[in-house]
C-alpha cells in the first residue's frame, strides 16, 4: 500500500497532460487530396480531339491510286485495306491529314505548322495506345517527350507569330497550357488553410448580409423619426430667433426619400402579396 501511495501523484499528474496542438477542428471542412492526372493524358497534353476512328475498308497511303485495285476483287481489296494491315498504316493516313490541315503548299512537310501537325498526330496515337496498354513505360517516355517538344513549339510560335499560333489552335483542336510560373508542392496544411480561410470569409459576408438586412428593415423608421426632429429642430430655432441651422431644402431632400423608400417597400408587399395568391 505504501509503494502504490509514493507512485500516486506521478499518476495524477500523468493523467492531467493534454496535448494542446494537432487538434481536431470543429469546422466543417474536408479535404480531399485531387486526384493525380497523368501528364501524358489528354487533359494535361491540351488535345481536345481524341484520334478518329477509322472504317477500315480505305485502301493504304501507297495504293490509293492504284488502277488495278480499282478493277480487282474484293478479297483482293481486303489484303490493301487498313483493317487487314499494321496499325502504324492508320496513323499514316491520319498524319497525312493532319498534316494537310496545316500545311503551306502540298509538299510541305517541313515548316513550323506541318512538324506541329505530325507532333499532334503522333501524340494521338500514342495517348490511344497507352489507354489500351497503360504498362508501356518506353511509350510512355517517347510520349511525355513530344508533348513537351510541341509545347516549345507553341511557346515559340506563341512568342514571335501570336496569329500562326491562334491558327494552328483551331485547326488542330488544341489548348495551349503553359509550364506554372511558380511551383508548389499541393499539401494537406497549406489546403486547410485555405479552405479555413475561404470558409472564415463566407462567415463573415453572411453576418455583413444580415446585418445590412438588418439595417435596411430599420431604414424606414430612422428616416422618419429624423425627418420629425430636422422639422422640430428647425421650428424652435425660429421661434427663439436663433441661427437656423437647418435648411428647408435639407429637410425637402430627407422627406423626398422618405417617400421614395416608402413607395418601394409598398410596391414589394404588394408583388409578394400576388405572389401567394397566384
Amino acid at each position: 500500500m505504501n509503494a502504490l501511495a509514493k507512485f500516486r501523484p506521478a499518476i495524477l499528474s500523468l493523467n492531467q497532460i493534454t496535448r494542446s496542438y494537432a487538434l481536431k477542428s470543429d469546422l466543417k471542412i474536408k479535404w480531399v487530396r485531387a486526384e493525380k492526372i497523368p501528364c501524358y493524358k489528354p487533359e494535361k497534353s491540351g488535345d481536345l480531339q481524341a484520334m478518329p476512328k477509322f472504317a477500315g475498308t480505305e485502301l493504304m497511303k501507297d495504293f490509293r491510286e492504284s488502277k488495278e485495285l480499282e478493277t480487282a476483287n474484293e478479297h483482293v481489296r481486303n489484303l490493301f485495306s487498313i483493317e487487314h494491315n499494321r496499325r502504324r498504316e492508320m496513323v499514316e493516313i491520319f498524319k497525312e491529314d493532319m498534316v494537310r490541315r496545316v500545311y503551306r503548299h502540298e509538299l510541305d512537310y517541313g515548316s513550323m505548322e506541318a512538324k506541329l501537325g505530325l507532333m499532334t498526330a503522333r501524340i494521338r496515337s500514342l495517348q490511344e495506345y497507352m489507354e489500351q496498354f497503360p504498362r508501356q513505360s518506353v511509350v510512355k517516355v517517347q510520349l511525355k517527350e513530344l508533348i513537351d517538344k510541341r509545347k516549345r513549339f507553341l511557346r515559340y510560335l506563341r512568342r514571335w507569330d501570336y496569329r500562326r499560333f491562334e491558327y494552328i489552335l483551331e485547326k488542330l483542336d488544341l489548348v495551349y497550357k503553359p509550364y506554372p510560373t511558380k511551383f508548389h508542392w499541393i499539401t494537406r496544411k497549406d489546403s486547410l488553410r485555405k479552405l479555413t480561410d475561404t470558409h472564415c470569409e463566407q462567415i463573415k459576408q453572411s453576418r455583413l448580409e444580415e446585418f445590412r438586412q438588418q439595417l435596411e428593415a430599420q431604414q424606414l423608421d430612422f428616416l422618419e423619426k429624423k425627418l420629425n426632429n430636422l422639422e422640430l429642430i428647425r421650428k424652435e430655432q425660429i421661434e427663439c430667433q436663433v441661427p437656423v441651422t437647418v435648411e428647408a431644402d435639407q429637410i425637402k431632400a430627407v422627406r423626398k426619400q422618405f417617400e421614395e423608400l416608402k413607395r418601394k417597400r409598398e410596391a414589394i408587399a404588394e408583388s409578394k402579396r400576388e405572389q401567394e395568391d397566384s
